[in-house]
């Protein structure tokens, strides 16, 4: 059974009421963040909660499990964690989860997060079943990118990897995201052999006439899914070889890009994204870094454990000694991730920290 949003948030998780998120004082000459390998990292995906209610089958298949009572980043927390971010470069800020649009007080942090000075692009990663009715509100608020989870075009095939039947109301509100002319709208399909990786065509019809970028994400082992990675993991150059021998062309990657390789045609005015994790160099690039919805920095999506930064988070005089530990935190991020020598690290799903 789905879970019910009124026994996911109590109100001593939500920001109290009346309380305002205070700005950190401006620092002057603060050199952008950046790791031993010289990778400044301009791109922060910021988890807002780890409950999710689809069962993704590479994700959640059995749902959302409680370990317990969790207290969240509140509003004003994420005020402070987003200054701090954004003195030391930050320029684009992802919201994900779980599933974030569950966050009651959603709304407020997107309105937080677009007031942050130097934030330039504030974007959501969603399941799409509240996209229809809120897409707006969130326009309004500041929101200016979309990524909707869409594994299959097929609503049979939909619900037997979600484990949900609004397959219906994710396209509305897909559709409803186009029309407000968000400034970009993407559609991530995560690669399932055997599943969906033979329905490019169908995706490919559907973007010709519409302005989304469709991206394939090769499936990624985490902690609890050997067994389904095993069985259902597919490489994105299966993808790529058939985009290349069919005129579409890699463009140039933008400024705080993620990891995307994207494909263009003349024909289409939709685009195709490619993330193959397992690539080559995949993470020579890198430049996002990703705090959970507990306040823990995680320097890769599949490292080690992540680093306590909560308790910078409680005051604005707070800010310089939080830009120091995360410069410090940043001296031990890897060259790369492990998982082509099958270190999953310690994400136990995608759910855990938004993918």
């Amino acid at each position: 059974m789905p879970i019910e949003e009124s026994r996911i948030f109590t109100k001593d998780s939500r920001q109290p009421d009346g309380e305002q998120s205070i700005p950190f004082r401006q620092l002057q000459d603060v050199e952008p963040l950046a790791d031993s390998f010289s990778r400044k990292f301009s791109y922060l995906r910021l988890s807002l909660t780890d409950v999710c209610n689809f069962r993704c089958r590479y994700c959640l298949p059995d749902g959302y499990q409680s370990s317990g009572r969790q207290h969240f980043l509140q509003r004003h927390e994420v005020g402070h964690l987003l200054s701090a971010f954004s003195v030391l470069g930050t320029r684009k800020v992802r919201l994900t989860g779980g599933e974030p649009s569950l966050r009651r007080d959603l709304t407020s942090i997107i309105e937080t997060t677009a007031a942050t000075p130097g934030i330039e692009s504030v974007a959501i990663t969603t399941n799409g079943y509240r996209l229809q009715k809120l897409a707006a509100q969130w326009q309004q608020a500041g929101l200016n990118a979309v990524n909707v989870s869409l594994d299959s075009l097929d609503p049979r095939m939909f619900h037997a990897i979600t484990g949900d039947s609004r397959f219906a109301l994710v396209m509305d509100g897909i559709e409803e995201a186009l029309s407000l002319g968000y400034q970009a709208v993407k559609v991530n399909a995560v690669l399932l052999k055997g599943l969906n990786d033979v329905q490019l065509d169908s995706y490919l019809e559907w973007i010709r006439s519409r302005p989304i970028q469709l991206r394939f994400i090769e499936l990624m082992e985490t902690g609890e899914m050997s067994e389904l990675f095993d069985k259902h993991h597919v490489s994105g150059t299966v993808i790529e070889r058939q985009l290349l021998s069919n005129g579409w062309q890699l463009k140039p990657r933008g400024k705080h890009a993620g990891p995307a390789q994207v494909y263009s045609h003349p024909d289409y005015l939709g685009e195709i994204g490619l993330i193959m994790p397992y690539a080559k160099d995949f993470c020579q690039s890198c430049n996002r870094l990703r705090v959970s919805a507990v306040g823990a920095l995680h320097l890769c999506l599949f490292g080690d454990e992540g680093i306590g930064i909560r308790d910078y988070l409680q005051s604005a005089d707070d800010q310089e000694a939080l830009i120091g530990y995360l410069r410090e935190s940043l001296s031990q991020k890897k060259l790369s991730h492990q998982l082509g020598e099958g270190n999953t690290g310690v994400t136990p799903n995608l759910a855990f920290l938004g993918g």
